[in-house]
């Protein structure tokens, strides 16, 4: 277990939407849980392919560092009409799950629940929040995305849903074409 991070914990990637394995070191022999996908991490040391990350609870592990996705150094702005979104809706159904999920705890602590009652009662549930000062990063389950707020408005950060059309993904698909005389 590494130290808690400070109060300057800045996410600088998120890992990817399947999840990443995680080891204590960087030793392939030693490894531990894996990351939840999506979940934002601060890269703080690099050895080779190694990545040493940690979460915004102070966990730390060793990772492929070259799977980490990249966040942008600064958070979208949200001037834009696009995606902006009053973040209270978004707060209260989070706030809402959370109190089912400490609810079903509380239930499971005091004999109420056996295992299998609380994992038919949990599954299905994601939470995600992360809070550092006036900037948010949090969960939305029903859309099945990061947003980013910074106490006005939210915006779209990043999605663990494919996205398998062009019209989707606002481009056409990428394409490889040799530079002249490669062909």
């Amino acid at each position: 277990m590494t130290k808690a991070p400070g109060p300057g914990f800045r996410p600088t990637h998120v890992v990817p939407a399947h999840g990443l394995p995680a080891w204590e070191a960087p030793d392939p022999a030693r490894p531990t849980v894996p990351l939840d996908p999506l979940l934002p991490v601060q890269l703080v040391e690099r050895r080779g392919d190694w990545g040493h990350i940690l979460c915004a609870n102070g966990w730390g592990a060793w990772v492929d560092g070259r799977l980490l996705v990249t966040v942008p150094e600064d958070p979208p702005a949200g001037d834009g009409p696009v995606g902006s979104a009053d973040p209270r809706p978004l707060l209260a159904r989070v706030e809402q799950a959370l109190a089912d999920y400490r609810s079903a705890v509380e239930q499971l602590a005091a004999g109420g629940l056996d295992g299998e009652d609380f994992h038919d009662r949990t599954a299905g549930l994601r939470i995600g929040i992360v809070v550092d000062g006036e900037s948010m990063w949090i969960y939305d389950a029903r859309e099945e995305r990061w947003m980013y707020g910074d106490g006005r408005r939210l915006n779209a950060y990043a999605t663990d849903r494919e996205i398998t059309d062009t019209e989707a993904a606002g481009h056409a698909s990428t394409r490889f074409a040799a530079p002249e005389g490669e062909r």
